[in-house]
């Protein structure tokens, strides 16, 4: 007991300190009652050695805080589901309400999706995995007892979104067990709705997850595992994204000549015009502006220092309730500066991208501000 929650306190990079201070900000915005500052350094040092056990309350603000789910803060597996020694009337209500699943209370599943996307893009993911949980819960639940595939599909459909932009947010906040279980969840939800745009698109996202655990050759393997899935299926906008995402994780693996030839065949497949966001998947938001925004990232990640000049066009277009993407763009600023040895340019931006990456309290961009500081 304890265990856990040192440990993504110091995956933040909060001290036991700074942890109390979120503790005492959080309770004041939301005008609730917490024990005085030197009782709570005590807490915070006795539920990190077992010695307390962390209340619900203390745990909802925790978890809010932190950006985990409960049993990923006290140690604790999931509660199983009880037990009936004669549920068929229970069941057949569940199967009863899952039948009666109507077009409206799928648009009401995605229409959460989609509030969950904006907050997590404007906010963080850290404050979101309460509400994210919640919802894949009754997504799952809904799922599970749909019997017939006109009652599974729309479902299984709006399961694939919300559960790839929770492991998403998950990888954000350095959960990356969750973030790969959210994946294979993805996965099986698009199998059983018999859409493979949507299987290939929550594979090749799973390959960030080797990326992050420092196996991106492993991960170029499954993003190429899903193009020749895909064939030449799907829409020019997933095709363009499966190349710029098969850039990015040649660049990580050192593959160089691969990760070019990627990013032309992404700018090959990208639809003219403005808009990002893909009909066909609601989840992919691609355009030429945001494909130069990526271009500009593999070239920081290969060392080019031509990525400089796209990488601060992006940034004059980037829309700003994208904070974790500006966060990404300032870090990509500063590799690229550095590629040229313009070391006061690289602080710069890292100090920029180190308040953005606080404000949506992204473990992933601090820990790449973090390596990227180690070396200037």
């Amino acid at each position: 007991m304890g265990t856990a929650l040192r440990n993504v306190r110091t995956a933040r990079g909060w001290s036991q300190e700074r942890l109390v201070r979120e503790i005492e900000q959080f309770a004041r915005r939301h005008v609730i009652d917490v024990a005085s500052t030197a009782s709570l350094r005590v807490y915070v040092s006795e539920w990190e050695n077992g010695r307390r056990v962390i209340s619900d309350r203390y745990a909802t603000i925790l978890r809010r805080l932190l950006g985990v789910t409960d049993a990923e803060l006290r140690d604790a597996p999931p509660e199983a589901a009880p037990t009936m020694a004669d549920g068929y009337d229970e069941l057949l209500a569940r199967i009863d309400s899952a039948r009666s699943v109507s077009e409206s209370m799928v648009k009401a599943f995605n229409d959460q999706t989609e509030v969950l996307r904006t907050m997590d893009r404007e906010r963080g993911a850290s404050a979101l995995v309460d509400q994210m949980t919640g919802h894949l819960a009754r997504l799952e639940e809904t799922l599970t007892f749909a019997v017939l595939p006109s009652a599974r599909r729309p479902v299984a459909l709006a399961l694939v979104g919300a559960s790839t932009l929770a492991a998403w947010q998950a990888i954000d906040t350095g959960s990356v067990d969750r973030a790969w279980r959210h994946y294979e969840l993805a996965k099986r939800a698009a199998r059983d709705a018999e859409a493979p745009t949507y299987l290939a698109h929550a594979t090749a996202e799973q390959a960030y997850v080797l990326m992050e655990a420092g196996r991106p050759a492993l991960g170029v393997d499954l993003v190429r595992e899903a193009q020749r899935s895909l064939g030449r299926e799907g829409s020019p906008r997933l095709q363009a994204w499966l190349h710029a995402a098969e850039a990015e994780l040649c660049a990580h693996a050192g593959l160089n000549d691969d990760a070019r030839r990627a990013l032309d065949a992404a700018a090959a497949a990208i639809p003219p015009g403005v808009e990002a966001r893909d009909p066909e998947m609601p989840s992919i938001f691609l355009n030429g502006g945001h494909l130069a925004r990526w271009h500009g990232h593999v070239l920081a990640m290969l060392g080019d220092g031509a990525a400089v000049s796209s990488l601060y066009d992006a940034l004059r277009v980037v829309d700003p309730t994208f904070v974790r993407a500006q966060a990404g763009l300032h870090i990509d600023l500063a590799h690229a500066h550095l590629a040229r040895a313009e070391y006061e340019e690289a602080n710069n931006q890292v100090r920029q991208a180190r308040l953005l990456a606080n404000r949506t309290g992204s473990v992933r961009q601090r820990r790449r501000v973090d390596l990227l500081s180690s070396k200037l």
